[in-house]
């Protein structure tokens, strides 16, 4: 295990700030374009076409999640390539994403039960 380097609490700034990004990530959409954005940039048809979304419900999201500083972007020609430039939030998402589906494929029951929790 890590060592931990402070162990005294966060300020409520920083838990704030922290209950917002998860927030926005509670959303399996646009969790699910992070999760592709942590794999590479991709600009927004890519995107659309890989989690099944509509072109202009992923343009929100991006827009939402780039306007929390989740997500970049850059313009290419006409395209914008958008992504995640904060390999701490590619760590938590490529973890706990990770973590549950290795869960799934072992014990499907604790995953069922977070959902019927409403977590």
């Amino acid at each position: 295990m890590g060592e931990i380097v402070d162990c005294a609490d966060p300020s409520d700034g920083v838990l704030t700030e922290a209950a917002a990004v998860f927030g926005l990530l509670a959303s399996p959409a646009r969790l699910h374009i992070v999760w592709a954005l942590s794999q590479g940039e991709s600009d927004v048809t890519r995107l659309a076409d890989r989690v099944g979304g509509a072109l202009p419900a992923v343009s929100q999201h991006l827009a939402k999640l780039k306007l929390a500083g989740l997500v970049c972007s850059r313009r290419e020609g006409r395209r914008q390539i958008y992504y995640v430039d904060d390999p701490d939030i590619v760590t938590v998402v490529r973890v706990t994403v990770g973590q549950l589906t290795a869960r799934s494929h072992q014990f499907p029951a604790p995953v069922r039960r977070l959902r019927e929790a409403g977590v």
